[in-house]
């Protein structure tokens, strides 16, 4: 027994027998890691290798099944193989197949294995590069991804950038960054200037930079759906005569609707005249700009202010994968930097970077390995060979369509979406829009491949998006017969009915 004030002799807690890598669950011995890898790695190679086979999208029973995958808290563990099986067996079934050949739908993500095996080394190695100082090799291996990326949309050395989890965050950050660039403290008359076909994250990162809705202009697009340079000065010049304050303007290398291509340099002379931001949605299309097409499409993309990029689009990554470039690097700085006391110092040095300084985030993972792994292992090369493959993909399947009769390329593809509809004679604007939001229906069905619809003029219009670094021709020419075979089916069924409205008369 201790006497009293004599801290030298305070009792010790017994150390519990499950103490140590032997009997502590949590930190698993090298043979349990490999065999775990091991079942995993069984899974998934399974799983990419049936890929081409598996339903395009199956989401038959999906509330049902959500539901009865609800659950308490768990206090005790279940078996590796039982939980892959529910989510090799189960749950991951019920969905779209987005890593698939046949998933032609919104915008696709590819999934690049190599990309999953660099996020599982990021995850394993678990260092932090927030901070230069924590991981100074690995913050500059995702620095080199960023420079890649603006040394490919034509930005010059003094650009920065960095990686989030997607478009929606990085436009954030960037309208952020152009409203302290360009507005004062009090903000609220601002004007955000759009196209009705603009990405709804634009107005979303708006809303959550404190902007009034009405702040946002959405101005008409022309027939190729675009954004008008005539219509951009004069409700410029409408709002600064109202006593508003213009400053940003943002455009579109690939929009979702239909792909289309704003005309960025005049937008670009525009926005240097007026002294606006030139903010860039090039989610889709930026890496675009590898290609030939590409760059004739996309010149005046260089002189934008800020551009966003998904390389979980265009360059096949998995999803979790957004890039905010801005052609002045210090403005991200002055956008982002703050100081705290228990930080370690921040580099001052032009050539490195603290990506906690220039990004929302300070906690974060090694990010840029799903991206720096399958680059450096490829190059560049064969995802530029893979674009233009796309491309060629897109002509073929618009021109087969083209040949159908009664079937209406609504908007001649500007990238890789070709939004078309079938339009038979004696039909009001709703029938013929219930008849191919039920004809796209005919053609999901079948499973082989999966497309969306939207909105067009007013039209609904079927999209057709290829994207997918595994969409080959052979995927192109069943979806082709898919669509023939369900346009027939939706021909007879209006025969049928013309036949017996004919009747009934």
């Amino acid at each position: 027994m201790s006497e009293p004030g004599d801290e030298s002799a305070v009792e010790v807690p017994a150390v519990p027998e499950s103490a140590g890598p032997a009997g502590w669950p949590l930190e698993p011995d090298e043979a349990r890691m490999r065999a775990m890898l091991d079942a995993v790695l069984d899974r998934i190679v399974a799983h990419v290798g049936s890929l081409a086979e598996q339903p395009a999208a199956a989401t038959e029973g999906a509330e049902d099944l959500a539901r009865s995958l609800r659950q308490e808290l768990p206090e005790t563990g279940r078996s590796l193989d039982e939980l892959l099986e529910l989510l090799f067996e189960v749950a991951v079934p019920c969905s779209f197949n987005t890593a698939g050949p046949g998933y032609l739908a919104y915008i696709p993500g590819g999934g690049l294995f190599e990309s999953a095996v660099g996020s599982f080394i990021a995850d394993a190695v678990n260092r932090y590069v927030g901070v230069f100082a924590a991981a100074p090799a690995l913050a500059q291996l995702e620095a080199n991804v960023v420079r890649w990326f603006a040394q490919i949309i034509g930005y010059p050395d003094s650009a920065r950038g960095f990686l989030a989890s997607g478009g929606s965050l990085a436009t954030f950050s960037g309208l952020v960054t152009a409203r302290r660039e360009r507005l004062p403290e009090n903000f609220l008359d601002g004007v955000i200037y759009v196209s009705d076909q603009a990405h709804h994250s634009i107005a979303r990162a708006a809303m959550l930079a404190g902007f009034p809705d009405d702040n946002v202009r959405t101005l008409p697009s022309d027939d190729q759906f675009r954004l008008q340079p005539q219509t951009l000065v004069e409700a410029v010049q409408a709002d600064r005569d109202a006593g508003r304050m213009p400053f940003l303007v943002a455009a579109s290398a690939g929009t979702t609707n239909s792909g289309a291509i704003d005309p960025l340099e005049p937008i670009a002379q525009i926005a240097a005249e007026h002294g606006l931001w030139m903010h860039v949605d090039a989610a889709y299309g930026g890496f675009f700009m590898l290609t030939d097409r590409g760059r004739r499409a996309m010149v005046g993309l260089e002189r934008a202010d800020s551009v966003v990029l998904d390389p979980h689009k265009a360059l096949f990554l998995p999803y979790g994968s957004g890039c905010l470039l801005v052609r002045d690097g210090d403005a991200l700085r002055r956008a982002h930097a703050v100081h705290a006391e228990y930080m370690p110092p921040m580099q001052q040095a032009a050539d490195l970077v603290d990506f906690c300084q220039i990004s929302p985030e300070l906690s974060r993972g090694f990010r840029g390995l799903k991206a720096w792994l399958p680059l450096s292992l490829h190059g560049f090369g064969p995802f530029r060979e893979s674009l233009r493959e796309k491309l060629e993909l897109t002509d073929w399947i618009t021109e087969r369509l083209r040949r159908i009769d009664g079937v209406a390329i609504v908007v001649e593809p500007q990238l890789t979406v070709v939004a078309w509809r079938l339009e038979l004679a004696g039909q009001d604007p709703a029938e013929l829009d219930a008849m191919n939001r039920a004809l796209m229906a005919l053609i999901n069905d079948r499973k082989n491949v999966y497309l969306t619809g939207t909105v067009l003029a007013g039209k609904f219009v079927i999209r057709i998006c290829i994207l997918s670094f595994r969409t080959h021709l052979d995927r192109m020419q069943l979806a082709l017969q898919d669509i023939e075979a369900a346009i027939a089916t939706m021909r007879e069924e209006h025969a049928q009915d013309r036949d017996a409205s004919t009747t009934a008369c």
